[in-house]
């Protein structure tokens, strides 16, 4: 997708978007280690993948700009160049891994065979209905502020934003794939809660964290 076609969608008196921005690479982001609560640097690719979402920020005019108070978040949004405007925001961390934080699926696997995030949660930390409550209440909170937002957070979180923003069920966060680094564009069109752009990275077409 072009950056003219994902990224200066207007329509009308509809163009005002929510932007939800993961942040960039993290060692752990590569080797799909939970990453909650933990602040892992971005690494020298993040820092690149950050910088090279400046083109892309340079076509909006963001009235807010709220982030994750972790490094690897908020960092992103200040290479990007909204370094003047980002404030960090704590309903946008990550969901709370609990005991799985810094392990990956496979290893959670070999404890609980058939473990599921989205149906299971974590021990010792949030529910699925925790994380989903924390969305709703950030969504709630950007509604009634003018203009575009830019919202830079993680990507399970992200995953909770774009479900609660289509009014699906929480559990629904699964379908959408948010990889490090990716914009994705919401919007209304005609009156109706709707996905511009999903999950665009620069120069980076294809799968993949």
């Amino acid at each position: 997708m072009t950056q003219d076609a994902a990224f200066s969608v207007t329509h009308g008196g509809e163009a005002r978007q929510v932007w939800i921005i993961r942040h960039a690479q993290t060692e752990w982001s590569v080797n799909g280690r939970h990453t909650g609560r933990s602040d892992i640097p971005l690494t020298p690719t993040g820092i690149a993948a950050a910088e090279a979402l400046r083109p892309w920020i340079r076509t909006m005019r963001f009235e807010r700009v709220l982030s994750s108070p972790l490094s690897r978040a908020i960092d992103t949004a200040r290479l990007c160049g909204l370094e003047s405007q980002v404030q960090p925001e704590p309903e946008l961390m990550e969901w709370d891994y609990g005991d799985y934080e810094g392990l990956t699926t496979p290893q959670i696997r070999e404890r609980v065979p058939g473990w599921d995030l989205w149906r299971n949660g974590c021990p010792g930390g949030e529910t699925l209905e925790q994380v989903g409550l924390r969305a709703r209440r950030m969504l709630a909170r950007i509604t009634d502020m003018p203009g575009s937002v830019a919202l830079f957070s993680h990507g399970h979180f992200s995953r909770l934003l774009i479900a609660s923003w289509l009014g699906l069920p929480d559990s629904r966060g699964r379908s959408f794939a948010i990889r490090a680094g990716s914009v994705t564009v919401l919007g209304f069109e005609h009156g109706t809660p709707v996905i511009w752009a999903a999950g665009n990275v620069p120069g980076t077409p294809g799968v993949g964290r």
